[in-house]
């Protein structure tokens, strides 16, 4: 099967970046390879930093599917009880995107700081620390599945508050949180 990929043209700063981001919600229907939870997570990781290459390395809410540079296609299980979501904050230039790409999509505010608040639905505090978003101007997370959530990133003194869920078949990338 092959990934449906949607590319996008963003301008920042008047540069012109192309952006891809897979918009696949489908599930593959080849055998999907186990992996340690640990290890899947340092493979998603690696692929987000770009310590490990590929054509294409995209995740859903059940498994992170990569396209080697040789054009070999593998699917990864993600573990049972996290799900996996990556959010670019803004100020300025987004992308539309359901599906991360961990190879592909650009964020706008890359390695910058931001402080983090994370509540689930019983006002229990998931996330309460300032993070730094990657090189893709993304800040990756695996939180427990099931949940809705309540999120509030600040930085500078903007704000933004959102809700997301982390249930079957959700959006893994939310570039729809703009600071103002």
């Amino acid at each position: 099967m092959k990934a449906k990929v949607k590319v996008f043209a963003i301008t920042l700063f008047g540069i012109i970046f192309l952006v891809a981001c897979n918009g696949e919600n489908e599930k593959r229907e080849n055998t999907a390879e186990k992996v340690e939870t640990e290890d899947i997570k340092e493979l998603v990781y690696d692929y987000s930093v770009r310590n490990v290459t590929a054509k294409s390395a995209s995740i859903t809410s059940e498994q992170l599917l990569v396209t080697d540079n040789d054009g070999n296609e593998k699917a990864y299980e993600l573990p049972e009880d996290e799900f996996f979501v990556s959010i670019a904050p803004y100020v300025n230039e987004t992308h539309p995107c359901e599906n991360h790409s961990l190879t592909g999509c650009q964020g706008e505010l890359v390695n910058e700081q931001f402080h983090v608040y994370i509540e689930d639905t019983e006002g229990n505090v998931i996330v309460d620390k300032t993070l730094e978003s990657q090189a893709n101007g993304f800040i990756n997370l695996w939180l427990p599945r099931e949940q809705t959530y309540q999120i509030k990133i600040e930085q500078g003194g903007k704000i933004v508050e959102s809700e997301f869920s982390t249930f079957d078949n959700d959006g893994t990338c939310i570039t729809t949180m703009q600071l103002i």
